[in-house]
Formats: C-alpha cells, structure tokens, sequence
C-alpha cells in the first residue's frame, strides 16, 4: 500500500474516531438521564422512557440510521451526515446504557435511601453523594462493553456516505484491488481502537476499586 493510500485510511480513521468519540459521549449522558428517570420517575414518565427504550433496542441501528438520513427529510427535517451519525447511534446505544444505569440504581439496598433521608439529604444530593458513587460499581465494565460495540458500530456510517475507516477501505480497494493490506490495515485500526476504549473502562474501574477498599483515602 502505498503512502497516499495510508494517508486516506488514516483520514478515514480520524472520522470514525470522532464519531465514535462524539456518541460515547452523547450516549453516557441519555444513558445516566433516562435510566435515572426509568428508576426514580413517575408513572408517565417510565412509560414514555420505556417506549423509547424498547424501540431503539427492538429496531436495527441500520434502520434508524436510514430513517433519519432518508426519511426525515420527507417530514422537513434535514440534517446532516455526521449529526445523524451521531444522533442515530447515541440513540441507539444511549438506550441500551440506560437499561444498565437503571439496574445499578434499583441494585443500591432502600436502606441508603433511608439514611440519607435521616441526614437530611434531599433527592438530587442522595443520588450524586450515595447512590451513584456506589452504583458505579456496576456500571463500568458493562458501559465499557458496551461502547465497544459502538466503536464497531460506527463502521455503519459508511452506509449513508460518511468517509470513514470502512468507506475509505471499500473506496480503496475498488480502485487498486490490493485487498490484503488494506482491509489487514482496517482490521488492526479497528483493533487498536476498541482496545484504546476497553483498556480505559478497565483504569476507571480499577481506580475507583482502589479508592473503595476499606481504609484507603479518597484522592
């Protein structure tokens, strides 16, 4: 593979980086949001949450990606390739994080909720003072699984015309056929990204573990 070819790859893998960086993020925050309403909420409120979740999670992300990059301009609304990259897959994956939250919260015993109570805490500073630092806990590892597969997922994005990591190998390959070394490239890319993501959930987990043992100091 010549230099010009890497040179396009690596363009193609800045793009796939910053989606994918984008929608991590996107998705935490809907995940914490939703998954903290679908725990704590009212009635009205679980329902509707609850009929987003088990749509975006009963749908394919290929689908959603389609309807928002060919459908919604039907309606007038007309956005971008990358804002519907994003949207598309912090929906998506947001909705599967949102599941874990609300299973951390439920999992913290009534009995935190009580004392809390007792100190006078209200709602919001229990939730950021006692229950989300012990739910943190549960959440790392599955969040970090799951962003993940969202790095993987990105690769999606080629299908509505976004140059990414996986377009600009398809793009490539049609034009030199060297098959080997540029899908071996994209293959070890892909690689190194998912491990970059994997490899960080696993430093937060294990330093919130480490400042969790009894008696150690709280930096």
């Amino acid at each position: 593979m010549n230099p010009d070819s890497f040179l396009l790859i690596l363009s193609g893998a800045a793009t796939t980086l910053d989606i994918a960086a984008r929608s991590i993020v996107c998705s935490l925050v809907i995940a914490v949001v939703v998954g903290t309403a679908t725990a704590l909420g009212g009635s009205l409120v679980r329902f509707l949450l609850t009929v987003y979740v088990e749509l975006f999670r009963g749908t394919s992300l290929v689908v959603q990606l389609f309807w928002m990059y060919f459908v919604l301009p039907q309606f007038g609304i007309v956005l971008s390739e990358h804002t519907v990259a994003v949207t598309a897959i912090s929906l998506n994956y947001g909705a599967y994080g949102a599941v874990i939250v609300r299973g951390a919260i439920v999992a913290i015993d009534k009995s935190q909720w009580e004392a809390a109570s007792s100190l006078g805490l209200r709602r919001l500073p229990t939730l950021r003072y006692v229950v989300f630092p012990q739910a943190s806990v549960f959440l790392i590892k599955p969040l970090g699984v799951l962003f993940v597969q969202l790095v993987k997922a990105t690769s999606l994005v080629s299908l509505i015309t976004i140059p990414d990591l996986t377009y600009r190998a398809y793009q490539l390959n049609q034009l030199s056929m060297q098959i080997v070394p540029i899908f071996g490239t994209v293959l070890i890319i892909y690689y190194l990204m998912t491990k970059l993501v994997a490899g960080s959930s696993s430093l937060l987990d294990g330093y919130l573990g480490t400042w969790r043992r009894p008696g150690a100091v709280k930096p």
